[in-house]
């Protein structure tokens, strides 16, 4: 009997260390790892290596970022004029406001031009703008901006910009603004050739430039470089290929920042400019600005002056309803006469009609 109970002892003790080895062994992975996969969707064709190859986050769908947005508490007025936000818009945004924001977001659109500072060769920067309208065309559904289309504004608008503007902003902000793109993109690159006979090799690497359209603020820069390319034709031929290739690889990026950057500076609203001509003194800019803050998520006023006062507008609303609110503001401070100017993208210019 007592060799029995030795046994029963042993056994049980034997397969508790069992049960301990099974629960703290590491799990084995269910799949693929993820530079196994990464490696195949490269081979694949379903992705491509950074250029340069540098860390990123995760990529966010624009209704992703829109939800992981929260809003800044708004604080007391300022010195410069700006009115606190209505409480609808304090803490995380309303499914209301994430609903436009994702859907301004998977909106947006661009203007591709070329740093004409820069000395590109024109047929190589046509190339280039050329290869990023057709990635928006074919890959976003998004209407493009010819290349040719731009050239032409910038010859038949040079009048109406300097009667607009002064020369206060650069004139491919000017046409962005006119085209209504909230983004334009600015390429600026290098490429050669070399080889003989019936085989060339083209290279060609450079950055591009997002801006936000109605400040110009610039929203961030991706690096590209071709990948190897060859033709039997021509070195002006391997060179189209190379600046064909490295935008085409670029260009997801640019768009996938440009999304990012904008749904994280939009946590107060889309951003509009209000310009308001003959305010005749302060107290009435700040009564004006006190009726806008009724309307909008926050109204700024970035400057004054009897001949020109500037305001910044933040909302989530069509640009439309922003017209809307500007003009019902009026009407309740005073200024039931104000009329709209002109509209420039997201700018808005106003007579206050006194």
């Amino acid at each position: 009997m007592g060799k029995c109970r030795l046994i029963l002892f042993v056994s049980l003790a034997a397969i508790a260390a069992a049960l301990v080895s099974c629960a703290s062994a590491p799990p084995k992975p269910a799949g693929p790892s993820a530079e196994a996969n990464r490696a195949k969707n490269i081979v694949q064709g379903t992705s491509t290596p950074d250029f340069p190859a540098t860390p990123q986050a995760p990529a966010q769908s624009p209704s992703e970022a829109a939800k992981n947005i929260v809003t800044q508490q708004p604080g007391p007025p300022t010195a410069g004029g700006t009115s606190p936000a209505p409480a609808s818009y304090a803490g995380a945004l309303s499914p209301e406001d994430q609903a436009f924001l994702a859907n301004y977001l998977s909106r947006l659109s661009y203007m591709v031009y070329y740093n004409d500072a820069s000395g590109i060769d024109p047929r190589f920067a046509k190339m280039a703008v050329s290869q990023a309208n057709r990635y928006l065309i074919e890959k976003l559904g998004l209407a493009a901006i010819d290349f040719d289309q731009i050239e032409k504004n910038k010859k038949d608008q040079l009048d109406a910009y300097q009667a607009e503007t002064g020369g206060s902003i650069d004139m491919i902000q000017y046409l962005a603004q006119k085209f209504n793109a909230d983004i334009y993109v600015e390429i600026d690159l290098k490429a050669s050739a070399s080889g003989a006979g019936n085989s060339f090799n083209g290279s060609a690497q450079g950055t591009m430039k997002l801006f936000e359209t109605s400040t110009a603020q610039l929203l961030g820069s991706i690096a590209f470089m071709s990948p190897p390319t060859f033709s039997p034709v021509s070195p002006d031929a391997a060179v189209a290929n190379a600046i064909s290739a490295s935008v085409w690889q670029a260009m997801p990026k640019v768009t996938d920042q440009a999304k990012a950057l904008i749904a994280a500076s939009a946590s107060r609203g889309v951003r509009y400019e209000l310009v308001v001509q003959k305010l005749p003194d302060a107290k009435q800019a700040a009564a004006f600005v006190k009726a806008l803050s009724r309307k909008f998520a926050e109204a700024e006023q970035i400057s004054f002056s009897a001949g020109e006062t500037r305001i910044a507008l933040y909302a989530f609303m069509t640009k439309a309803k922003v017209q809307q609110a500007i003009y019902d503001a009026g009407a309740q401070s005073a200024l039931p006469d104000m009329y709209l100017v002109y509209m420039r993208g997201k700018s808005f210019t106003f007579n206050s009609g006194l």
